[in-house]
């Protein structure tokens, strides 16, 4: 398949999505927003991956790209693309979709559980327990016709399907030790201060190297669905 990935800053890529994207012979191109680049149409490509970033994503005067992206993306959407957001992405989607994105009671940075939400579905079942990386200071509103997948004690929107081929990821599972490192430098301003739910850049490293093979067997879980979708 044609693969796109919208990408919003450097440190913050496809990481092991695209080993897992190539291995089975997809063709990857990306739009680096924060460079100036342009989106293609839907029809340019059959997959749509948004990655996340630390704006939010009503921040127009500072990134007028973000505006172009959502109509890319609610155009996706109603194209009936494959379409998977992390973080910043599932907000994207959410918004594209009807939802509202907004801050969240608490900043969640850190290796923490998901709850799984029963009866969302078999297609994109996430397992009760499964520790992944959270970093987010907002939440989005489940979008109207969106089945709600997972939930935190910090957050209880996490994960959420639009029928059977969008995805919306609060939380990372694409990141190996060496992107949690980058994100970690890149955003170290959003770690001073501490929180509940905010852990130190050791303990995000160590989570890196304690939850790599859960972390990528979810992530492998999830492409693996979309991809027969």
């Amino acid at each position: 398949m044609r693969v796109h990935c919208f990408q919003h800053v450097p440190f913050e890529g496809l990481g092991l999505i695209e080993p897992w994207l190539r291995a089975r012979g997809h063709e990857i191109a990306t739009t680096r927003w924060w460079a100036g680049e342009a989106a293609p149409a839907a029809d340019d490509y059959d997959w749509l991956i948004v990655m996340g970033g630390p704006m939010n994503i009503y921040q127009h005067r500072d990134h007028p790209w973000l505006v172009a992206e959502k109509v890319a993306i609610a155009e996706a959407c109603a194209a009936g693309k494959r379409v998977l957001g992390v973080c910043l992405g599932a907000q994207l989607i959410a918004d594209a979709l009807g939802g509202k994105v907004f801050q969240n009671a608490e900043r969640e940075i850190g290796w923490w559980p998901l709850c799984a939400v029963s009866g969302a579905g078999e297609r994109f079942r996430i397992s009760d327990g499964a520790m992944v990386l959270h970093w987010h200071g907002d939440t989005y509103s489940l979008p109207p016709g969106a089945r709600r997948l997972a939930e935190s004690a910090a957050c209880a929107e996490q994960a959420f399907a639009w029928g059977a081929r969008v995805l919306g990821l609060q939380f990372h599972v694409e990141m190996d030790a060496r992107a949690v490192a980058e994100i970690a430098a890149g955003c170290a301003d959003e770690l001073r201060g501490g929180g509940r739910w905010v852990q130190s850049a050791e303990e995000l490293a160590a989570g890196a190297q304690a939850h790599r093979a859960s972390s990528a067997a979810l992530l492998d879980q999830l492409l693996t669905a979309m991809d027969r979708s």
